[in-house]
């Protein structure tokens, strides 16, 4: 449950982001796709993250979450403190933002929001962009794991895989779940997923903010994706995903949980059960 002291709402437009910019209690956090996105021009006072720090880098599972020790590193040198409301944002319409918020979910801290559309719909309503980089007030926080239901592990995921109630979309792209496109050792989807590709959440008339709330719902409900279910979210390497997680949030999926394993982890084992 959302806080009721929230700075901002979950899904934050440029507007709205633009009264608060001199807000102390405010972390902008820029999180592109492109370090040169930030370069070019950025929300006035935001701070760049290199998102491969959202993931582990390391092992057969590079994609999976960091230790709390890195995240401890990670989130002191971006200046989180736990008043901190962040706002993040990237190039792509949501995706490292994403994976940036459930990060901040899985360790607790509550108090964040997404720029609807990102620095693209940041520009087309002309808001005012900086080029300089803006430098962040180291903080130390300690991170830990502190909702760790936000998250589903392999081992849980198998033993789920016929329950009532329990569902996954998979965000990753139709030829990469039919099994016709993939760099995994087995290629194929999770038994019983479904294919909705992020970037179907996404409005290209609008600057790629994420889609009509009510047109969502009924395409997710088509696919038999409903807001009362469990439903465990997945791409390739959780990125995808972490904005198809965003999506479940903002439309009251109330029970949506992220794979940070994803296909990295399923399609590259060989006791992982997988349809095509």
């Amino acid at each position: 449950m959302r806080s009721e002291t929230n700075l901002l709402p979950l899904i934050v437009e440029p507007e709205q982001l633009a009264e608060h910019l001199d807000d102390p209690q405010l972390l902008i956090i820029d999180v592109p796709l492109k370090a040169e996105s930030y370069k070019t021009g950025h929300v006035p006072g935001a701070i760049f993250l290199d998102h491969r720090r959202l993931m582990l880098g390391q092992g057969d599972v590079p994609n999976d979450v960091p230790g709390d020790e890195a995240l401890s590193e990670l989130f002191s040198s971006l200046g989180l403190t736990r008043d901190t409301h962040v706002v993040a944002y990237d190039d792509e319409g949501g995706g490292w933002a994403g994976r940036l918020l459930w990060t901040l979910e899985l360790i607790g801290h509550t108090r964040y929001s997404y720029l609807n559309g990102g620095i693209h719909a940041w520009r087309a309503d002309d808001q005012p962009e900086s080029t300089e980089a803006s430098q962040p007030k180291p903080s130390d926080y300690q991170a830990e794991i502190l909702n760790p239901g936000v998250m589903i592990e392999r081992d849980e995921l198998v033993e789920r895989l016929s329950d009532k109630g329990f569902a996954i979309w998979d965000a990753r792209a139709p030829q990469e779940y039919r099994g016709e496109k993939g760099q995994n050792k087995h290629l194929g989807h999770i038994p019983g997923a479904v294919n909705m590709e992020w970037t179907e959440a996404m409005d290209p008339e609008r600057n790629l903010r994420i889609r009509d709330y009510a047109e969502l719902v009924t395409t997710l409900e088509a696919q038999g994706l409903t807001p009362d279910m469990e439903v465990v979210t997945h791409c390739q390497s959780h990125h995808r995903s972490g904005f198809t997680w965003l999506v479940g949030k903002a439309l009251g999926f109330e029970k949506i949980r992220g794979y940070a394993g994803s296909w990295q982890e399923w399609g590259n084992r060989d006791d992982t059960p997988i349809e095509k």
